[in-house]
């Protein structure tokens, strides 16, 4: 069975943002168009559909790290901050984005509190190792060396 470590994390995400768009309990919030993703950036995302694509890093990223909390979350979302003639300084990104979507995994069934941060259930865990499965044959293509697995 292929998992979600067998498979490029760019086209992973990809992937399972196109799932996500199916889901009804995913969808972007009114001032998503708006948002900056964190006070590191100095415009919103182009990407239409950037809310799907950063639902889908998320729970690829819960997946991969075990129970993880928003801090932890917006320290790996996060980046530099432009200061002009200062240095840049490292800023953690948005933790009311974060928020929303790890609320909105949690009602499609994906994501579970638990007492050490958030935690995949069965059925997401499920769900991202479908996907996986059902990209192995693409992934080959691009990336050869994955045959062994």
């Amino acid at each position: 069975m292929t998992t979600v470590y067998d498979i490029p994390a760019d086209m992973f995400i990809r992937q399972v943002a196109e799932e996500l768009k199916s889901t009804p309990q995913v969808q972007p919030p009114d001032w998503a168009a708006f948002a900056k993703t964190g006070v590191h950036r100095e415009m919103p995302p182009e990407d239409p559909d950037w809310w799907y694509v950063r639902a889908a890093s998320v729970l690829r990223r819960v997946y991969v790290d075990g129970p993880v909390g928003i801090q932890r979350m917006r320290s790996f979302y996060g980046g530099k901050r432009d200061r002009g003639s200062n240095p840049y300084q490292f800023r953690r990104g948005s933790g009311s984005i974060l928020r929303k979507v790890l609320q909105q995994l949690e009602a499609a069934g994906y994501v579970a509190q638990k007492k050490d941060g958030r935690v995949v259930t069965a059925a997401g865990r499920s769900f991202l190792d479908n996907v996986a499965n059902g990209m192995k044959a693409q992934a080959l293509e691009v990336a050869p060396g994955l045959a062994k697995y």
